[in-house]
């Protein structure tokens, strides 16, 4: 988790903040957004099937995003899409018309990174607004005033981008300001990284990055191997960002959009961190100058890490304890188990549709949106036509599964690794 060493600057004048800032989530797929969504995102960014850095998630069709626009509006929520490539000559063929169509399908903004694919936008799909990606690097006010100048409305800064750095330009501009907030860090500079295209020719830059930092390397000295064949290889991938401890300090200092990364992260890790930080947030306009960072938070946010978190660059520059050079165990000793479908108050059974092994004098956890959180041990379970069960193998196969309070539809279940 993030360490409480350090100490973040206060910045005066930012405490009464009227307007909350945008909880921002990432969708890799319909079932991703509609999760995101229901657990608390003002939010959502999808990548479509161009034009976008995840070429490696499920991406959205249009007919999906016009669903995830018609679900997310049920609940007050935006969609947006990252077209954010640094396009080649072969890239622009059918851009006005693939902008045209996110535009149709009630899409609220573009994330681009290319100055010609934000002309054209603003040509062709003037409905759509534009924020600029974190792909541009953008750290100083003077180059947030230029992008304010050729009309942009909102700026996603670039994750080396301090809490000094972000006073200083809301100090001198007035504009919308994302800054991610939670997530994987990438080891090189703002993504700009070279290391994936000259390991595998796939471009990062435009949608391929093969994550070739977080792979095991052989380290060698005088052509002699540094580690035994049997020991743990090398690796230089970064630590997760988790800024959860220091909420209100990005509340003060005018941060309009919380971005969590992770477009190609899971239901339980989106729906959790999602969660947490729409408690939190809640929490500290419902009484700032009370507000406390809850133990259960924290608790809550390291069942659903895959790395060990720190604070990024908000509060200095990251050295060598801030990256993975060796494999870890697991952060998150936790399995998603299954989603709840539906709940028969009469029976006190819930029907849950299963999404890893589960098996009776097991012990679970139920989470939800709105306060659900208790642990028990599964003692009854029956097959959909109410056949008693003693394990659940098959996935997505429906259960039923007595609880001890009442579930909801959309809440999760989840298993401790190890244990029964």
């Amino acid at each position: 988790m993030t360490t409480t060493m350090k100490t973040a600057p206060r910045f005066q004048g930012k405490r009464h903040r009227l307007d909350k800032p945008e909880l921002l989530a990432p969708a890799g797929n319909l079932e991703k957004l509609k999760f995101a969504v229901h657990y608390g995102a003002d939010a959502v960014y999808i990548g479509g099937q161009k034009y976008g850095l995840r070429s490696n998630a499920d991406n959205f069709s249009f007919e999906e995003m016009k669903e995830g626009v018609q679900f997310a509006e049920r609940y007050g929520a935006k969609v947006f899409v990252a077209t954010n490539i640094y396009a080649h000559n072969e890239d622009m063929d059918g851009l006005e018309d693939y902008l045209r169509e996110l535009e149709n399908a009630g899409i609220s903004a573009i994330i681009a990174a290319d100055p010609v694919i934000i002309e054209t936008a603003q040509r062709v799909a003037p409905k759509l607004e534009v924020h600029l990606s974190t792909q541009q690097s953008t750290l100083n006010w003077q180059a947030v005033q230029f992008w304010k100048d050729e009309g942009l409305p909102r700026v996603v800064l670039a994750r080396e981008t301090s809490f000094k750095d972000i006073a200083e330009i809301k100090k001198h501009v007035d504009i919308e300001i994302e800054a991610f907030i939670h997530g994987a860090m990438c080891s090189s500079f703002s993504g700009r990284c070279v290391l994936s295209n000259h390991f595998t020719d796939r471009d990062s830059n435009r949608g391929g990055c093969c994550q070739s930092c977080r792979w095991k390397y052989d380290l060698f000295v005088d052509d002699m191997p540094l580690y035994p064949e049997d020991e743990d290889k090398f690796t230089m991938g970064s630590k997760d960002l988790c800024m959860i401890e220091y909420l209100p300090e990005l509340i003060e200092v005018g941060v309009d959009s919380f971005k969590i990364e992770g477009r190609m992260k899971s239901i339980h890790y989106v729906a959790t961190v999602v969660n947490v930080y729409r408690q939190a947030i809640d929490a500290y306009f419902d009484d700032p100058e009370h507000f406390e960072l809850k133990r259960e938070w924290i608790e809550e946010i390291n069942k659903a890490a895959n790395r060990p978190l720190n604070t990024g660059f908000f509060l200095d520059t990251p050295g060598a304890e801030d990256h993975i050079y060796e494999p870890e165990e697991k952060a998150a000793p936790y399995d998603f188990a299954g989603i709840v479908m539906d709940y028969d108050a009469k029976t006190g059974f819930a029907t849950i549709q299963q999404r890893n092994h589960i098996k009776l004098g097991q012990e679970v956890e139920f989470v939800g949106p709105q306060g659900t959180f208790f642990k028990q041990t599964i003692t009854e379970m029956t097959d959909a036509e109410g056949q008693l069960l003693d394990t659940a193998r098959h996935p997505l196969q429906h259960i039923r599964i007595r609880t001890l309070k009442p579930v909801r539809p959309m809440d999760m279940m989840r298993k401790k690794i190890g244990k029964k």
